[in-house]
């Protein structure tokens, strides 16, 4: 399994980042090769990507959410895919948004796109592009502030 972590400073503040995170429909805004994704429920997620002509779906449940702090996820089938993202207030107006993610490569392809650092050039672009469209939009497109917390928690 792979690890990348990447983050970024956010010229927002903590709720709006964290808000607009929120709003998983919204991702192939800023994610390279995410194609759609739908919620199916209040924390289950369907994902269409094709990453360089690999195309793959699969569902992905929220396994603890926070409101303002984090929002941690897992594949339920398909793709072996696990993060968190957090958000760190900096100032009233600046938030660090930070991403774990964790890959299992399937294939000869992943594989060898991971060891030359695909994931982490993806992950690194994602948060830049996540960046670039709050601070362009100034405020979220929505928000869900219910929270999910941690099996056994």
């Amino acid at each position: 399994m792979s690890t990348v972590t990447e983050s970024v400073d956010v010229n927002v503040p903590v709720n709006t980042a964290y808000n607009q995170w929120t709003q998983f429909e919204e991702f192939p805004r800023f994610m390279g090769g995410v194609e759609e994704i739908k919620q199916l429920d209040a924390t289950t997620t369907h994902w269409k990507t094709n990453i360089d002509g690999v195309k793959r779906e699969f569902d992905a449940k929220i396994t603890e959410q926070l409101p303002d702090e984090r929002v941690a996820w897992t594949s339920i089938e398909g793709s072996k895919q696990a993060g968190v993202v957090t958000f760190h207030r900096l100032s009233d107006t600046t938030t660090r948004v930070t991403c774990q993610m964790d890959f299992e490569p399937q294939g000869v392809a992943e594989t060898a796109g991971d060891k030359l650092g695909f994931l982490d050039r993806q992950v690194k672009g994602d948060m830049k592009r996540f960046k670039e469209y709050i601070e362009q939009r100034g405020t979220e497109s929505g928000a869900w502030r219910g929270q999910v917390d941690r099996p056994g928690a």
